[in-house]
């Protein structure tokens, strides 16, 4: 089986379990201790990994370094978005700008460039994009009653854009890729989680034991989810896995409609369509 081959299942798998674990942090009701439950819990699956990779070396470190405050600033941006909006209506902003943004950091930071068919996907992803943020009669995205949610949304592809970036050059330049996904999962949860605590205060054990069941649901899909992705960027184009894992949005759209009772209509699920037929583009034309 060719890499390339094994680097699309794996960023097909980490869309459906990328969609499964931010439903059930939306469904948990409070977002940033979700949030937090989910980061402690995928900490606390990978810790015995510590001890069977290859220890980290000076650049693994230095990637670790440019990765962990980004990570933090996407969770933040993140928490937001999914507090002011529904589902699907910010999953598929802050996913389906992303391929685009990943390709522009991609080019800057690891030199990576694309054909004419896969930036033709970028260009139909992220206009299928702005169909889910119009209103049903259209309108002003000024005037949009979530435009707090877009906005939020639209900072989170920054996030995910910028981690995509770090993180391809982090599982590359380690001496393991599996030594970069156990340490920045083991690091993740440290700023978001001290954060949920000073916001929470005196309520955030008594979250954290409301939320941990599906704290280490969503946990163990994000280590499924995000491990997947991270090798996958030792295989292929960091744009190209990043595409392909944006695919979530489809699946986002569908549970939050189906699990959340979030409108959903005929126009979004068209440009959910679009949506995943523009990231299929990027799979083609190198």
């Amino acid at each position: 089986m060719s890499d390339e081959l094994i680097g699309t299942l794996l960023g097909l798998f980490s869309a459906l379990t990328l969609a499964l674990a931010n439903l059930q942090v939306k469904r948990g009701g409070d977002i940033l201790a979700g949030r937090a439950a989910l980061s402690l819990s995928s900490g606390l699956f990978v810790l015995p990994g510590a001890f069977f990779v290859p220890a980290p070396t000076a650049a693994t470190w230095w990637a670790l370094a440019v990765a962990v405050p980004v990570h933090f600033g996407y969770q933040l941006c993140l928490v937001r978005a999914m507090e002011r909006g529904d589902l699907s209506l910010v999953f598929p902003v802050m996913r389906g700008l992303a391929p685009l943004l990943t390709a522009g950091a991609a080019f800057v930071v690891l030199g990576e460039r694309l054909g004419p068919v896969p930036v033709a996907g970028l260009l139909l992803a992220t206009g299928a994009v702005a169909a889910f943020a119009l209103l049903p009669a259209g309108g002003s995205l000024l005037r949009h009653p979530d435009r707090a949610a877009l906005g939020w949304a639209a900072a989170t592809a920054v996030g995910v854009a910028l981690y995509n970036a770090s993180d391809a050059r982090g599982v590359r330049v380690s001496p393991s890729p599996f030594t970069y996904i156990v340490w920045i999962f083991l690091f993740d949860p440290i700023c978001i989680t001290l954060t949920a605590a000073r916001r929470r205060r005196g309520r955030f054990v008594a979250d954290l034991r409301e939320q941990w069941r599906g704290g280490a649901v969503a946990g163990l899909l994000s280590v499924l989810s995000f491990g997947a992705a991270l090798y996958a960027f030792s295989l292929m184009e960091a744009a190209r896995v990043s595409a392909l894992r944006e695919t979530a949005v489809v699946w986002a759209a569908a549970l939050g409609a189906w699990l959340l009772k979030e409108g959903l209509g005929a126009r979004r699920i068209a440009a959910a369509a679009v949506l995943a037929g523009g990231l299929a583009l990027m799979q083609f034309g190198g």
